[in-house]
């Protein structure tokens, strides 16, 4: 498969902290358009590799490019959408659902930060696909939990990243927003965005990811998700027993 037909490809990466080796020798390859779970206990090295991937982790070796380009460029040019787990706005602070989701274009405008037609325009249309137009001078603070999540999934949009990493997407989300996140997530692999997804959430992978990872400080495993879910892999990535691992998928 040709370089840029893969969205994120990773070869022999290692992380540290001090003296401790938080991810190592960790490779994947992840075809572009493709939907991926990611999945591990806490402290398996999710959130490191997703914070490696987007350039805040010093690596210790080892190299990322996204669609055939190096991770600095595909950063640089915006290619790349982060999803956080926790948003980290201060909720008291006055900042609208609008301004959340034109920082998504940041990277195409000058230092005065002046908004042109194609950001608002960009906005608007990625408030509009996760159905939060009515809301867009609503201060982030006042949102629920899962729309909050889908103001952050817009941002991604206005910023047509053609790489998404979602970290723990579903947590604090209710119902109805889970399943517009599930929805969107698949309209846009069908696009083309390689999206990434970690989740400890397993009983929701299958209905959207069909392919899933292992992460175990390294990739233990990276199969249709059918395969990844069985008690005797999952018993090697959380380190249980076949016995416990079964009542987990229960």
């Amino acid at each position: 498969m040709l370089e840029q037909n893969y969205g994120i490809k990773v070869k022999d990466l290692n992380v540290s902290y001090g003296a401790v080796r938080a991810l190592h020798d960790v490779n994947l390859r992840l075809p572009a358009g493709r939907i991926c779970g990611l999945v591990g206990m806490n402290g398996a090295g999710k959130s490191t590799l997703f914070s490696a991937l987007m350039g805040v982790n010093h690596v210790d070796g080892g190299e990322v490019t996204f669609l055939g380009t190096s991770a600095k460029e595909a950063r640089d040019s915006g290619l790349i959408g982060y999803v956080p787990q926790h948003d980290g706005i201060d909720t008291a602070f006055p900042l609208s659902v609008h301004d959340v989701v034109m920082m998504g274009r940041y990277g195409y405008q000058n230092w005065l930060r002046i908004p042109r037609k194609e950001d608002k325009e960009a906005v608007a249309g990625a408030l509009e696909r996760v159905e939060l137009t009515h809301l867009a001078h609503r201060q982030i603070g006042a949102l629920s939990g899962g729309q909050r999540k889908r103001v952050f999934v817009a941002r991604a949009l206005a910023q047509h990243a053609r790489v998404l990493l979602l970290d723990e997407p579903f947590a604090g989300v209710d119902k109805r927003s889970e399943a517009m996140i599930v929805e969107l997530l698949h309209e846009l692999a069908a696009e083309g965005v390689t999206i990434l997804v970690a989740t400890h959430d397993l009983h929701a992978l299958p209905k959207l990811c069909a392919e899933s990872i292992l992460l175990n400080r390294t990739v233990i495993l990276h199969d249709v998700t059918s395969e990844v879910l069985k008690p005797e892999n999952l018993a090697l990535a959380f380190d249980l027993s076949v016995g416990r691992a079964t009542e987990v998928m229960d």
